[in-house]
C-alpha cells in the first residue's frame, strides 16, 4: 500500500469554510490520506458558525483576525504564520480556496516552502483588477503557482489555457459549494429551522425577496442607487416581503439602515447562520445579490437570481439564463425585478434548469485526482 499523503487544507472566511468542509469531510473519510485543517480565521465569527453545523474542529487555528485590520495588516499576518505552520506541519500538498487574502497568502507561503499547491475554484475572471477588488488579482496569481488548478466549469477551464497555463494542470471538477448544498439541505430536512427575527407569518402570503449586497466596489453611491430601488421595490409590490441579512460592514450598515430602516414589509436582519440562509433561498421568490456564491447555490433551489454587479466572474448561470446582470442603477433594478414579478413566463425561464455549476461530486473528484497523482 502506498503511504498516506498529507494534505493541509487552509480556511480563512466562511464562503472558504462552506466550500472546503466538503473535501475536507470526505479526505477524512479516505484511507489514502491524511488531511490537517488550518485557520487563519481572517473572519472569526461566520466561519465559526459554519465550522460548528458540520461539527468540525480545526488542527490549527492561527485566529488572525484583528478589529478594523487593512488588507496589509492580515497579508502579513497570513504569509508569516501560515509559513510557520507548514514548515512544522510539513504536508505534502497545500489546497487553497478561491479569492481571498487567506487563499493568496496561504499559497505564497506554500510556494516559499516548496510545498506543492492545489487551487479549488480555479479560472474564475473577469479580467477587470478593480471588480472585484481585490478578488481578482488574488485568485490570477494563485494559479499561476498551482500545481493542481481545479476549474469548476469548462468556461473557467478556458481561461487557465488562455492564460498559457498548462492543460497537465487543469482539471474540471464542478463547484464544491454544490456538495455543501446538498449537504445543508440533508440537514435541514431533519431539524427546525428558526430566525427568530422574522415572524412566521411572514412567509404566508408573501412573495419573499432575499437581498445580499457586500461588494466594496459598489460602496458609496452605487450602493444607495441598491438601496433606494429596494425600496421602490417594497413600496410598488404590496404582496412582497424584503429580507435583508445586513452585512457587518459600516459601509454597507450605513446606507441599508437610512434608507430601508423604517419601511414596512422589510426585515433588516442580522447576517445568519449557513442552514438558516439555505432556509431563506429556499423560501425565497427570487434573490437580488451581489454574492458568487449565491449565484452558484440558487440554480440549484431553482430561484432566480438578479446580480447588482456589471460583471462576474461566474458567467455560467448568467449564460443559462439563470441569473442576470443588472448593476447598480436604480431604474435598472426596479424594472429588471419588475418583469420577474409581473411576468409568470419570464419568472419560469429563470428559475427552471440544471445547475451549471455540478451536480454535488466535485469533492470526490479532486480527491480523485489528487491520489491519483501520488
Amino acid at each position: 500500500m502506498k503511504p498516506k499523503k498529507t494534505i493541509a487544507i487552509m480556511i480563512g472566511t466562511r464562503p472558504e469554510a462552506i466550500k472546503m468542509l466538503p473535501i475536507y469531510l470526505a479526505m477524512k473519510a479516505d484511507a489514502r490520506v491524511e488531511v490537517i485543517l488550518v485557520l487563519t480565521a481572517q473572519h472569526r465569527e461566520l466561519l465559526d458558525q459554519v465550522l460548528s453545523i458540520f461539527n468540525v474542529s480545526a488542527d490549527v487555528d492561527l485566529n488572525l483576525m484583528s478589529h478594523n485590520q487593512t488588507l496589509s495588516e492580515i497579508s502579513a499576518k497570513i504569509i508569516t504564520g501560515v509559513q510557520k505552520v507548514l514548515a512544522d506541519i510539513k504536508p505534502d500538498i497545500v489546497l487553497v480556496h478561491g479569492d481571498t487574502t487567506t487563499c493568496l497568502y496561504s499559497a505564497l507561503a506554500a510556494f516559499y516552502e516548496n510545498i506543492p499547491i492545489g487551487h479549488v475554484e480555479a479560472g474564475l475572471r473577469t479580467y477587470d483588477f478593480k471588480a472585484p477588488w481585490p478578488e481578482e488579482m488574488n485568485r490570477r496569481l494563485v494559479d499561476t503557482i498551482s500545481q493542481w488548478c481545479f476549474a469548476p466549469t469548462i468556461g473557467a477551464a478556458n481561461n487557465l489555457k488562455s492564460e498559457g497555463i498548462d492543460d497537465k494542470r487543469i482539471f474540471i471538477t464542478g463547484n464544491t459549494i454544490v456538495d455543501a448544498l446538498l449537504l445543508a439541505r440533508e440537514k435541514i430536512a431533519n431539524q427546525k429551522i428558526s430566525i427568530p427575527s422574522l415572524p412566521a407569518e411572514i412567509f404566508d402570503n408573501h412573495r419573499i425577496i432575499l437581498v445580499t449586497g457586500h461588494r466594496r466596489e459598489s460602496f458609496g453611491e452605487q450602493f444607495e442607487q441598491i438601496c433606494g430601488a429596494l425600496l421602490d421595490i417594497v413600496n410598488s409590490y404590496l404582496d412582497t416581503v424584503l429580507i435583508y441579512p445586513v452585512h457587518l460592514n459600516p459601509n454597507v450598515q450605513k446606507p441599508v439602515n437610512q434608507i430601508l430602516g423604517s419601511q414596512e414589509r422589510v426585515y433588516l436582519i442580522e447576517p445568519v447562520g449557513y442552514l438558516e440562509f439555505i432556509y431563506l433561498m429556499d423560501a425565497s421568490y427570487l434573490i437580488i445579490t451581489d454574492s458568487g456564491g449565491i449565484q452558484e447555490e440558487a440554480p440549484t433551489l431553482n430561484r432566480p437570481v438578479l446580480v447588482t454587479r456589471n460583471k462576474t466572474e461566474r458567467p455560467e448561470a448568467v449564460d443559462a439564463g439563470l441569473a442576470k446582470l443588472i448593476g447598480t442603477s436604480r431604474e435598472k433594478i426596479v424594472s429588471e425585478t419588475a418583469v420577474l414579478l409581473n411576468d409568470r413566463d419570464a419568472y419560469r425561464k429563470m428559475s427552471q434548469g440544471q445547475n451549471p455549476f455540478g451536480d454535488g461530486n466535485a469533492s470526490k473528484s479532486i480527491i480523485e485526482i489528487l491520489c491519483s497523482s501520488f
